[in-house]
């Protein structure tokens, strides 16, 4: 099935780098990294020492913010996850879910994260949400290892 979405277009790059074929031919860091729109995730990913956990990972699925979503942060939010490892990990194992969700698995799934609490979705058709915040605005974007949906908002782990 091809991504869905309706950013799916606008999150694409000209060119090779950053394409749906290409990013499925990288591991997922990597892919998301040469998109433009999600390169804040790839690089907090590295910060917290997750990209070859993640990148070496098989049948995961990552909710992605895009830079936005990050924009949409306080400064002291940003900050509190730039300059604290252990929080900056929680939240990236928060948008990691530790299989393959497919979109039929989206209208009212409840799946466990990397950090070992609970992601929910719901909604319907090619409109869905993440924890009820979280508009999937690009979905089921293949990588070589894993599924990637595209979020307009960055889900806060819970304390």
């Amino acid at each position: 099935m091809a991504p869905f979405g309706p950013e799916c277009s606008s999150l694409l790059r000209q060119g090779v780098n950053g394409t749906f074929a290409r990013m499925a031919t990288q591991p997922v860091v990597i892919a998301v990294a040469e998109n433009t729109h999600l390169s804040t995730f790839a690089a907090l990913a590295e910060k917290a020492g997750l990209a070859g956990k993640l990148n070496s990972a098989k049948d995961i699925t990552v909710f992605a913010p895009t830079n936005d979503a990050f924009a949409k942060l306080s400064k002291a939010q940003l900050d509190r996850f730039r300059n604290n490892e252990a929080q900056l990990r929680k939240l990236v194992n928060y948008t990691v879910a530790e299989k393959k969700i497919t979109p039929e698995q989206l209208p009212d799934g409840h799946f466990t994260t990397m950090e070992g609490s609970t992601l929910t979705t719901s909604g319907s058709g090619q409109s869905f949400k993440v924890n009820n915040t979280a508009n999937i605005v690009c979905g089921d974007i293949a990588t070589e290892n894993a599924t990637v949906y595209v979020i307009d908002t960055v889900p806060i782990p819970p304390s």
